[in-house]
């Protein structure tokens, strides 16, 4: 792959992806439109002297949107600020990674830093987690908080060109704000699941005001919305992640000159990345995520396989038979 196909392709994926977080936030508003819409159709609150017709329903909690969305947004905005501060305390206290010092891994410091002069980049944390599992992650939302965190198999497994291959890689993630992007896109998509767990929970049991005209549509519609701005901002989650992890197979084979290792080291990690301690944002910011939806359309990663095919095909590479 040609430097200006490469970087083409890094600017075009990067308007993207501000595209698609800009969609993300706009599904704050359907969110709470459809939170307003289920609590006024379970409690049949309306306007005195209002028809209890569907349209009276949507017109209320349109009217609610207009306290409501600001309010939302500012949950959203309140819950960034504290991920902000928290998330890499968060992120190391459930994996169980622990920083670690040249002395004690200077191999990896060593191929590291040497990547980070190549690229003009400043050296991120380096963390380890106990674990046999093969596989890597970036983490952070600012020059000062990124961490590049690999497991203790994938030390083990990996030999020098391989590693190197795949710190190139997170590398890759940090240059082009693949990891802030993530994160954001994980922490406002969190937001939906809670917020729709807990409407359903607090109102859908209560069984008030479903007999009373338009209530049962207005709820069944407000409940859909829910469901849809959940689903709509999962999609955009798994479709950021899939395709930002091409270009950054694509940026550390650039930046290492060395396809056939970026190659190995996706043979050694398939089928044995799996953090049992990490949740599945973490694991959607792997180099391999193995839990896999339901076909392709829910996958994180694309296949091992297909990006074995797209480095074969676009740098040069030739892949080594399966073991």
């Amino acid at each position: 792959m040609t430097a200006y196909g490469l970087y083409t392709h890094i600017r075009a994926n990067e308007i993207r992806s501000r595209v698609l977080v800009g969609i993300l936030f706009a599904l704050v508003l359907v969110l709470a439109f459809g939170a307003a819409l289920v609590v006024r159709a379970m409690g049949g609150n309306l306007p005195a002297g209002s028809p209890p017709a569907l349209s009276i329903y949507l017109a209320a909690a349109a009217g609610d949107l207009i306290w409501l969305g600001p309010i939302a947004f500012a949950g959203a905005f309140l819950w960034l600020f504290v991920a902000y501060h928290a998330h890499q305390r968060l992120i190391d206290g459930v994996t169980g990674a622990r920083a670690v010092t040249r002395a004690e891994a200077p191999e990896l410091y060593g191929l590291l830093e040497n990547l980070c002069i190549a690229r003009g980049l400043t050296v991120p944390r380096l963390n380890v987690v106990e674990d046999q599992a093969l596989n890597a992650y970036a983490t952070g939302l600012n020059p000062n908080q990124y961490a590049i965190t690999v497991t203790t198999g994938l030390t083990q497994a990996l030999n020098p060109r391989e590693m190197e291959a795949v710190l190139a890689h997170e590398l890759t993630h940090i240059r082009n704000d693949d990891v802030r992007t993530m994160m954001i896109a994980i922490l406002i998509a969190g937001v939906f699941s809670f917020a729709g767990e807990m409407l359903m929970r607090g109102n859908l049991t209560s069984g008030r005001g479903r007999d009373r005209g338009g209530a049962l549509p207005a709820l069944l519609i407000g409940v859909a919305l829910v469901v849809i701005a959940w689903g709509a901002s999962r999609l955009i989650r798994f479709s950021l992640s899939r395709t930002r992890e091409y270009v950054a197979d694509a940026g550390a084979v650039e930046l290492t000159k060395d396809p056939d290792a970026m190659i190995g080291a996706l043979l050694k990690i398939s089928g044995r990345g799996e953090l049992a301690r990490a949740p599945s944002g973490v694991m959607e910011m792997c180099v391999d995520n193995p839990r896999s939806g339901i076909g392709d359309l829910f996958a994180t990663h694309p296949s091992i396989d297909d990006r074995i095919a797209a480095l074969t095909r676009y740098a040069g590479g030739s892949p080594p038979e399966r073991r």
